[in-house]
C-alpha cells in the first residue's frame, strides 16, 4: 500500500521568527545590485575636550553615512546600534602609550514603519529622539555635545596624555542568522579612524 503524500509545509518544523530572519538574511544579500551599492563610512571631523567643575566633557562631530546593507536593514526594522569609543592614553617615550580610561557610548537607531519615523536611543542614558527623515537622525547621532568622559583628579597633573575617538557599527547583538551575515559582508564593516588629538594641544 502506497503512503500517502506528506502536505506538510516547507519549513513548518522551524519557528516563524527565525524563518523570517532567514528570510530577510538572504533579501539584504540578494537585495541590490553591485554598481548600485553603497560603501558605508564613518568620520570623526573633530573633537575637542573643555574642564568644567573638574570634569572633562567632550564635544565631537561626527559624519555617517551607512552602506546599502546597512540601510536595507534598517528599513526592513532592524535596530542598528553604533557605538561611539574614546580612549585616554598615557603617553611615553620609549614605550607604547598605556591606555588608562576607556568610555563607550553606545546608541541605537531604529526605523517605525508603522509612524514612518527614525527613533535614535541613547543606550547609556536611556533617552531617545524621533525624526521624520534619516539625515536629521544621523545629523543628530553626529553631535556629541558635552558628554563627561573623566574627572581630571584622575589624571596625573606630571603625565601627558592622549585621547583617541572613534565611531564603529556593533552588529554582534544581530540575531544570529544576520550575525553570520553582517560578518562576511564587507558592507556591514563600518568603522571610522581613531581621531587623535593631546590633552596639551
Amino acid at each position: 500500500m502506497t503512503a500517502a503524500p506528506s502536505h506538510r509545509s516547507p519549513g513548518s518544523g522551524v519557528p516563524r521568527a527565525w524563518q523570517a530572519i532567514l528570510c530577510l538574511a538572504v533579501l539584504l544579500l540578494l537585495g541590490q545590485a553591485p554598481a548600485a551599492a553603497v560603501e558605508g563610512r564613518f568620520e570623526v571631523r573633530s573633537a575637542t575636550l573643555e574642564l568644567v567643575d573638574g570634569v572633562y566633557f567632550l564635544d565631537a562631530r561626527v559624519q555617517y553615512r551607512l552602506s546599502t546593507e546597512a540601510l536595507n536593514a534598517l528599513e526592513a526594522g532592524v535596530a542598528l546600534t553604533i557605538e561611539l569609543q574614546l580612549e585616554v592614553e598615557r603617553r611615553r617615550r620609549l614605550l607604547p602609550n598605556q591606555t588608562v580610561a576607556a568610555l563607550n557610548q553606545r546608541y541605537q537607531l531604529q526605523y517605525h514603519a508603522l509612524s514612518n519615523r527614525y527613533v535614535l536611543r541613547n543606550l547609556n542614558s536611556g533617552e531617545q529622539e524621533s525624526f521624520a527623515t534619516l539625515f536629521a537622525a544621523l545629523n543628530q547621532l553626529g553631535r556629541v555635545v558635552e558628554l563627561p568622559v573623566i574627572d581630571a583628579a584622575l589624571l596625573d597633573r606630571d603625565s601627558r596624555y592622549q585621547f583617541r575617538l572613534r565611531a564603529v557599527l556593533d552588529t554582534r547583538e544581530f540575531p544570529g542568522p544576520l550575525r553570520l551575515l553582517a560578518f562576511w559582508a564587507d558592507g556591514w564593516r563600518i568603522e571610522s579612524d581613531w581621531y587623535r588629538w593631546r590633552l596639551d594641544d
